[in-house]
């Protein structure tokens, strides 16, 4: 029997794509925009989720290369994926926040841990302009009491500089907070600030299993956060 999360921990940070909110249909309008300026056929949203994790670069990289009927290596060398850069940095603007959605009772848990006192932060590799929109769009600004995004600090995650500035902000202690997140590079990014680190199983894992990347927990919904037993 585990003790409710508001009793155990002073701090719950989440990360955003994939966690609480379902990102992948924005990403893959974006793409798409960019594939069809080039003249190349779009590509589905499962492929996009399996190419999320690794940044928008490698992200076009794959979309490429998939369309282009290159090698990833020969996209990184040529001069179609700078254009291709330049061109999406538009696109998700324009995209972002307009078709993906809240998880199940994401909302719930942002509002039941704050009622309980715990402290509740974003911490995402994206960049700022695009997190406000997100959070913005699904209405989730005035749930959080801190964001950083990936052009907050000098490095991102995996690096657990953003984790530790949420720590020394609200004065908390590493194992009186918890990261939630869905990819190996969130339990990468937790274990290397020395934070618990729960996983949800229905995010982007890049096509690796998130148990694969030996979390803490799995949680089968986010709000498992919230019960007395949400391992499995």
């Amino acid at each position: 029997m585990t003790r409710r999360v508001a009793g155990r921990f002073d701090l719950v940070m989440f990360d955003l794509d994939g966690t609480l909110v379902a990102t992948a249909p924005d990403i893959q309008d974006a793409v798409n925009d960019v594939l069809q300026c080039a003249g190349l056929v779009p590509v589905g949203l499962e492929q996009v989720e399996h190419w999320i994790g690794h940044g928008t670069r490698e992200l076009l990289v794959q979309a490429l290369a998939l369309r282009t009927g290159s090698t990833p290596q020969a996209v990184r060398g040529g001069n179609l994926l700078a254009r291709a850069i330049a061109a999406f940095a538009g696109a998700y603007e324009r995209r972002c926040g307009t078709r993906g959605s809240l998880y199940p009772h994401a909302r719930e848990v942002l509002e039941a841990l704050g009622r309980g006192g715990v402290k509740r932060a974003v911490v995402t590799n994206k960049e700022q302009r695009f997190t406000d929109a997100i959070l913005q769009r699904h209405g989730l600004q005035g749930l959080l009491d801190l964001v950083i995004c990936g052009d907050s600090l000098a490095t991102r995650k995996p690096h657990p500089d953003g984790v530790v500035e949420c720590l020394r902000r609200f004065g908390v202690t590493a194992p009186s907070a918890l990261f939630v997140g869905d990819s190996s590079i969130d339990v990468a990014t937790a274990r290397n600030a020395g934070v618990p680190v729960w996983a949800v199983t229905h995010g982007y894992t890049m096509g690796e299993p998130i148990a694969a990347a030996q979390p803490d927990r799995l949680l089968d919904t986010l709000r498992c956060i919230l019960e007395e037993r949400c391992d499995r």
